[in-house]
């Protein structure tokens, strides 16, 4: 009876431990690589602002332009019988298009499969194409916290709460009181027809495909980072219908500061079927 319950906390923690902060400081003597990188902090970004600005601006405009598109041909196909009533919904969630949108677009593919690291759980893995080096590969998602906000509640037993350079924090959690808090913070936010910010990345299958970056699992020597984390603040020229793209919100409505994301930096060339690993301590300011 005991035994059965202390296997499944043994493979619980196992799984728990590769983003459990204290035990990777605790472990990182075992890790030469990624010491020497602990008290790494880097002044210049790896990629300019504007070069992720484009990025983000070319994927979501093929993906507001797919969106539209899908839905012109199932109410056509609706009309001519072809689409069983009930069914639309579920094919303009079809997350092919948005894969195949992103390999158009940047090249490339990333999903969630297995970690090949033992017992980490999922993990983050370039499916097609090739990522280049200086490549915004991902983003992490999550309600934004200034340092002065409450965050206690949602912390307890999370391993997906980020924290940037100047303390602000990302709540990557899709479940519990983080996804509820996130679900909140997003209809408040509505601005008449336009989204503010995107709920889908709480789900299987994310509108926006590269907001898997909180399931990127952290390096070692025998599998080195080949991404790093980056502070991006949303500017004032972001169009205003591609906000519903931003897997991001604010905790506080009243907060006049812009919309922190972090987006995930290829540090080097990426072929399919790597992993991606980050440095958990490495950050670009």
């Amino acid at each position: 009876m005991f035994k059965p319950a202390f296997q499944r906390l043994r493979d619980i923690w196992r799984s728990y431990r590769h983003r459990f902060v204290p035990w990777v400081v605790l472990n990182l003597s075992k890790n030469e690589k990624t010491l020497r990188k602990v008290t790494e902090r880097c002044r210049d970004k790896v990629v300019p602002d504007e070069e992720v600005l484009q990025s983000l601006l070319k994927l979501f405009s093929a993906l507001i332009r797919s969106h539209g598109a899908d839905h012109r041909e199932l109410r056509a196909a609706h009309f001519t019988k072809e689409v069983p009533c009930g069914e639309e919904e579920q094919h303009a969630e079809n997350p092919v298009c948005r894969h195949d949108a992103m390999l158009r677009c940047l090249g490339f593919c990333i999903d969630r499969q297995p970690s090949t690291l033992p017992s980490a759980g999922t993990g983050v893995f370039v499916t097609k194409g090739f990522v280049p080096g200086g490549a915004t590969v991902a983003m992490y998602p999550g309600t934004v916290y200034q340092a002065y906000e409450p965050i206690l509640l949602q912390s307890i037993s999370n391993p997906f709460v980020f924290r940037c350079i100047d303390g602000v924090l990302v709540d990557g959690k899709d479940k519990g009181i983080s996804r509820m808090v996130f679900r909140s913070c997003s209809g408040r936010d509505r601005l008449g027809p336009f989204m503010m910010s995107d709920t889908s990345w709480l789900t299987a299958t994310p509108h926006n495909p590269l907001a898997v970056g909180q399931y990127v699992n952290n390096c070692s020597n025998e599998r080195p980072a080949n991404v790093c984390y980056q502070e991006y603040d949303v500017p004032d020229k972001f169009p205003i219908e591609l906000y519903q793209y931003l897997p991001n919100v604010n905790y506080s409505q009243d907060t006049r500061r812009p919309l922190r994301c972090v987006v995930l930096v290829s540090l080097r060339d990426i072929e399919a079927g790597e992993e991606l690993f980050s440095n958990y301590f490495t950050i670009v300011h």
